[in-house]
């Protein structure tokens, strides 16, 4: 399983048969299933260089930004890699480029409304919502929304008020142990869990400015593959047996084929399943092969938020 992210900016594990690949990650050859796990942006690795900015591929916007008020844009590459250089361009005509932690600062547009923004010349618009003042609420600095459960290879978004807009500035800490901020605004904010974080609930809790919210609960999953990883015949029905570690509870996946050719996977592309809850919680998904050849099969948590009762 490798942690990646699509190009609507959602994050992805995916899961690569009948392919030989090489993992820089582990600095060693995988036969059938690339197995290597990306934990962290490298780009902010010193050791590591950072791609190109031709390599852009995912943009991540808060979902909420606040009008005159800064907020924080961050552009990745497809493996998950912060990356700088990139131009962004907005449906209102302003252009930034991010910085070299592949990230950027700017001023939310004074108009409230709907905006896009697009990496340069790719089409894919990320769109955000401009709020007034008045409508963003109060400044002080709290949390509203946040996940019920999120995977520890995904990033997380969390809802509230008086964040900083400068994502540095903010500091989110889970089980402890800090988590990068990627994207932010006062009302927004989307973060990465820490590498070591282990399956299962962890408090979090946010800083800005001297200010600190109590801490608040979030459920960390970790999912995990159980498939024949031999050749796929034309014809032939597979399952998938993706394992969730972390809870008990009935979680949403939801899996992306990204072999259309080689293989179908049954209820759609994508096809989303629960799964079944209890101590071997699990969800089955289903592929039958169109041509012998490599596949390569994305699934993510379906994120569920919940409003936040203090």
């Amino acid at each position: 399983m490798a942690r990646a992210t699509g190009a609507d900016g959602v994050g992805w594990a995916l899961f690569v048969y009948n392919l030989t690949m090489f993992s820089p990650h582990s600095a060693c050859l995988f036969v059938m299933l690339y197995a290597g796990l990306l934990t962290f942006p490298i780009s902010l690795l010193p050791q590591q260089p950072a791609p190109p900015a031709s390599a852009a591929r995912i943009l991540l916007l808060p979902k909420r930004i606040v009008s005159g008020e800064t907020a924080t844009v961050a552009v990745l590459d497809v493996n998950g890699r912060l990356t700088p250089g990139v131009t962004v361009n907005f449906s209102n005509g302003d252009h930034l480029v991010t910085n070299v932690t592949g990230r950027a600062l700017f001023v939310a547009p004074l108009n409230p409304g709907v905006i896009y923004a697009t990496i340069a010349p790719q089409p894919t618009r990320v769109y955000t919502t401009i709020l007034t003042p008045s409508e963003a609420g109060s400044s002080s600095l709290q949390v509203s929304s946040v996940p019920r459960f999120a995977s520890l290879a995904d990033r997380f978004q969390l809802s509230g008020s008086g964040f900083c807009g400068e994502a540095d500035a903010n500091a989110v800490r889970v089980a402890g142990k800090h988590a990068l901020v990627l994207a932010s605004s006062p009302v927004s904010l989307v973060a990465l869990p820490p590498a070591e974080l282990e399956p299962g609930p962890a408090m979090v809790d946010v800083a800005c400015a001297k200010r600190s919210t109590p801490p608040f609960s979030i459920t960390f999953l970790a999912l995990t593959l159980d498939a024949d990883s031999s050749p796929l015949a034309p014809g032939e029905h597979r399952t998938l047996t993706v394992h969730v570690s972390g809870t008990v509870a009935k979680v949403t996946l939801e899996a992306r084929n990204l072999s259309p050719k080689v293989a179908q996977l049954t209820g759609g592309n994508p096809a989303q399943v629960s799964s079944n809850g209890g101590a071997q919680n699990a969800a089955q998904f289903e592929l039958i092969g169109l041509e012998r050849g490599n596949f390569l099969i994305s699934v993510r948590l379906v994120p569920m938020s919940a409003p936040l009762h203090h």
